[in-house]
């Protein structure tokens, strides 16, 4: 190996790593990424000496030495999983994924050329790591049957009521008035929408929604819909365009939304952001492009009660709501619906517990294989993820079997 390898500092790896492992034009998005690059700069700062114990120096014979591929071997990796594993109160699952990055770049530089060997995956390296109990870290919620209904009853009786106002307002009503109207029946329409797809649907809510770090998941447009057909096309994990299906519970509140918004283009998205910060600094830059001057954009601003209704009528498109965006309309919604939520990671309904309760729902009526082409898995993931389905009817059968050949089974308890 060239010498040139092992004198090279660490971090001086890590934006060809990331970029090789990135999505979108070169390499600069999705969530991989970004996960990655937090815990290479983590085990960089612990390699340096500024994590750990008080008294730890970091893996440079040289204290204060910046750390190069010279310095690795498997002991530095071992002590890493050890201080993962430490008292810093990580969950056992936690632990395993922040070193599998780990690991995954010190397979890369074995590729690359600055490392001999793929000391993070040595026995003695891994030894340290806690079992993992197979469980992903945040994943586990569903929505019940019970809190989907909740959900969705107070969306729809809020959007009703919204809808209501506007449309019944007395024609002399004053116009600043009726766009508050209108910008409350749209908010509560789009929440609406919202979570009756993420309910029914099972798409996965990076396929729904704009993901800041993947530029290619724009977030889904109306061109995107066809609510006839009961269908839409997302942009599936698989990285390629796939059509969802939109059940009949999904069709009425979307075309209510799409006939009460009437987007100027089929381009809009479905689901805009209503951040007024973001959308304010939209129209300004918009409205300056096309020649306004700063004057006239701010009287423009000031006969609308809120620049999205501006962004409507000019057909200034606005970026779709995000998915951290979507986690903070089901807090809130959550909260105000009072939805008895018992979860150890979640005070709220997450966006991934309506993909996991819809999976239930099929599993138990449909059994695996039609609820894998529904939710976009394999047979045999979705058979790993509801194993608590079939283990618990194999329990019933081996009740029926136990009663068949011992007789009632309830005197034992």
């Amino acid at each position: 190996m060239p010498d040139r390898a092992l004198s090279t500092p660490l971090d001086d790896s890590f934006e060809r790593y990331l970029q090789d492992k990135g999505k979108g034009r070169g390499g600069g998005g999705g969530n991989y990424r970004r996960n990655a690059a937090r815990e290479l700069e983590r085990f960089a700062e612990w390699a340096a000496g500024d994590r750990g114990a008080d008294d730890w120096t970091g893996i440079a014979d040289d204290v204060g030495r910046e750390p190069t591929f010279d310095d690795l071997d498997e002991r530095v990796f071992r002590e890493y999983a050890r201080h993962l594993g430490g008292d810093r109160g990580l969950k056992q699952n936690t632990v395993q994924t922040y070193y599998r990055y780990i690991s995954s770049w010190c397979g890369w530089c074995v590729n690359e050329g600055y490392l001999e060997a793929h000391y993070a995956q040595r026995a003695s390296a891994m030894a340290p790591l806690p079992e993992d109990d197979g469980r992903k870290p945040g994943d586990q919620q569903a929505w019940t049957s019970d809190q989907r209904h909740a959900l969705t009853r107070h969306v729809d009786e809020r959007a009703r009521d919204a809808v209501e106002v506007y449309t019944t307002l007395r024609e002399d009503t004053d116009p600043i008035d009726k766009q508050r109207a209108r910008y409350a029946a749209l908010k509560a329409a789009r929440d609406r929408a919202l979570v009756f797809v993420l309910a029914y649907t099972a798409v996965r809510v990076g396929e729904l929604l704009r993901d800041p770090n993947d530029p290619r998941r724009r977030g889904v447009r109306w061109e995107d819909l066809s609510l006839d057909d009961g269908s839409m096309d997302v942009y599936r994990k698989k990285q390629q365009w796939d059509a969802a299906s939109l059940p009949d519970p999904v069709i009425s509140p979307l075309r209510s939304y799409r006939q009460l918004m009437d987007p100027p283009t089929e381009r809009w998205p479905v689901f805009p952001t209503f951040d007024q910060r973001t959308l304010a600094e939209l129209v300004r830059e918009e409205l300056a492009e096309r020649g306004e001057r700063p004057e006239a954009i701010a009287e423009r601003r000031a006969e609308y009660a809120r620049d999205l209704l501006l962004a409507l009528d000019e057909d200034i498109r606005p970026p779709s709501i995000t998915t951290d965006g979507a986690r903070s309309v089901l807090q809130r919604l959550s909260e105000t619906a009072e939805i008895d939520i018992d979860h150890p990671k979640h005070d709220y309904l997450a966006p991934h517990g309506g993909r996991r309760g819809m999976g239930e729902v099929l599993v138990r009526a449909f059994g695996y294989t039609v609820a894998a082409r529904y939710l976009d898995n394999s047979e045999e993931m979705v058979r790993e993820r509801y194993s608590h389905i079939e283990a618990g009817e194999l329990g019933d059968v081996a009740t029926e079997a136990l009663a068949e050949v011992d007789g009632d089974v309830s005197d034992f308890n």
